[in-house]
């Protein structure tokens, strides 16, 4: 068993090489495996960590290695060319990358809703929705983060148009904290946490409690041909994280010790706060199900604000569906 936080771009070339030929295990022997993170580790990996430290992995014959992304846009790339087995996307890039032809497929939900919304600097001023009308917000730039805004204006029948969008890119923290903007979109697990340490009197608009569904915001995806020449390794890589998850609700403070001793560089005083909105907002609840009807609201939303441009066939862009 291993696991390592660390730059991919540092082992591709051994990935290239370990990929050219089967998988290179011996009868009986643990099937080696890569995971690529969506981000540098946080909070909202505390279940994977969590699930190697407890050996759930390698009990079921699995010996994982876990990378940082080098870009946002790595992981679907590298699942195609078979270069990593498993990578956690933000759903909305799953989308994005089937409608560039790459065949990944989401074989688990690790958070089971939104984490986007739209944040205000002055929960005083800004009570509602409405008071964002005719305001400059900031945006990242992405097309999920118009949809999240959208979305959210509309909830309240303010026109999207008569908003003044700025780009920021991921620095809504700092806008908000330095008045530099009375609202942005963000992460309310991450930044909302980050600006509340800072004392800033946010307020904060979920997207699924303002116009949007509750899809799951990140999941474990595969390639469609890992899906399909190695099925009993998705099936042990989805059983353990599943199982990882369903501790950081049973027992949140035990999975952050595993994530902070594996990744020890991360601050408690980050990570704790961040685990407990997640917890406390029932985030990870239930671990890893994926449901169709769920699934097919997330898709016609997104296609309905222009997030993609073509129609998500769930049943393909998923494997392993549960019930309604």
């Amino acid at each position: 068993m291993r696991w390592v936080a660390a730059p991919l771009a540092a082992v591709l070339a051994a990935l290239a090489l370990a990929g050219c030929g089967g998988d290179g295990a011996e009868p009986g022997a643990s099937e080696e495996a890569t995971l690529v993170l969506d981000f540098q580790p946080n909070a909202v990996h505390a279940g994977i960590y969590d699930a190697l430290a407890r050996g759930y992995l390698s009990d079921r014959d699995v010996e994982l290695t876990v990378r940082e992304p080098s870009s946002a846009t790595d992981a679907p790339k590298l699942l195609e060319a078979g270069r990593a087995q498993f990578a956690i996307l933000d759903i909305h890039d799953l989308g994005l990358a089937r409608e560039r032809g790459l065949d990944v497929v989401g074989v688990a939900a690790i958070v089971q809703r939104p984490l986007a919304a739209v944040i205000a600097a002055d929960r005083r001023r800004t009570r509602s929705p409405g008071d964002l009308a005719n305001t400059p917000v900031g945006v990242t730039g992405l097309p999920s983060d118009d949809a999240v805004l959208d979305a959210v204006l509309s909830s309240a029948a303010v026109d999207p148009a008569s908003v003044d969008r700025v780009t920021i890119g991921f620095d809504a923290v700092g806008a908000l904290s330095a008045g530099r903007l009375d609202a942005a979109t963000a992460f309310w697990n991450a930044e909302g946490v980050a600006l509340r340490r800072l004392g800033v009197p946010t307020r904060e608009f979920r997207v699924d409690d303002f116009g949007a569904p509750s899809y799951p915001e990140l999941v474990l995806a595969t390639s469609a041909a890992t899906l399909r020449d190695r099925p009993q390794l998705v099936d042990a890589v989805v059983g353990s994280l599943a199982d990882g998850y369903a501790d950081v609700i049973d027992d949140p403070d035990a999975a952050l010790g595993h994530l902070l001793e594996a990744v020890p560089e991360l601050d408690p005083a980050e990570q704790r706060p961040q685990l407990e909105a997640l917890t406390s907002s029932r985030a990870f609840s239930p671990p890893g199900i994926l449901r169709p009807a769920v699934l097919a609201a997330w898709a016609g939303w997104d296609l309905a604000h222009g997030v993609v441009g073509e129609p998500i066939d769930v049943e393909r862009a998923f494997a392993g569906l549960n019930g309604g």
